[in-house]
């Protein structure tokens, strides 16, 4: 249907991956819209259900991927929705707390269903050598992002300090 060829097989490959990325996002967002989520709010809730020990607003930045103040509005949608509790910077716990709620842990289970679903079922779509073959491949593109990251964020500084 949208199969571009660029004359760089580099531009058709990641255009590949983004357009494939995208569809199962968007048919993710269909069929979870029919239960009143979105996959970002079943990630967090997934995430609050599985995080060990306190989870803080900047976890769920650093998951996801997600600048900070996009992860504080979203947040704040889901606490006036009831999916999550904030609990404010308290002595001994220097970082707002998230945390899922009862009908946080209900949506859960609705959404996970329907987004296990969805994975399942594209997935189900290469045979198990082809989705180990495809996981290492992801994990290669992923680990040369990371890296590249890293040293974007944490640039060497311009001066060197020298002993005499």
């Amino acid at each position: 249907m949208y199969d571009y060829q660029f004359a760089d097989s580099y531009q058709t490959a990641f255009v590949q991956l983004r357009q494939t990325s995208s569809a199962i996002y968007k048919l993710a967002e269909r069929k979870l819209a029919k239960v009143g989520l979105t996959p970002m709010k079943v990630y967090v809730l997934w995430l609050c259900r599985e995080h060990d020990g306190p989870l803080t607003p900047a976890e769920i930045s650093r998951v996801f991927f997600r600048e900070s103040q996009t992860i504080a509005g979203m947040l704040a949608r889901m606490e006036k929705e009831g999916l999550i509790r904030r609990i404010p910077k308290r002595k001994g716990h220097p970082f707002t707390e998230v945390q899922i709620t009862e009908n946080g842990e209900e949506a859960w289970h609705k959404g996970v269903t329907v987004a296990v679903a969805v994975v399942e079922d594209m997935m189900s779509t290469l045979q198990a050598e082809e989705l180990e073959q495809f996981q290492e491949l992801l994990r290669k593109l992923r680990q040369k992002a990371l890296g590249e990251l890293r040293e974007e964020l944490m640039p060497q500084p311009d001066w060197v300090c020298v002993r005499v």
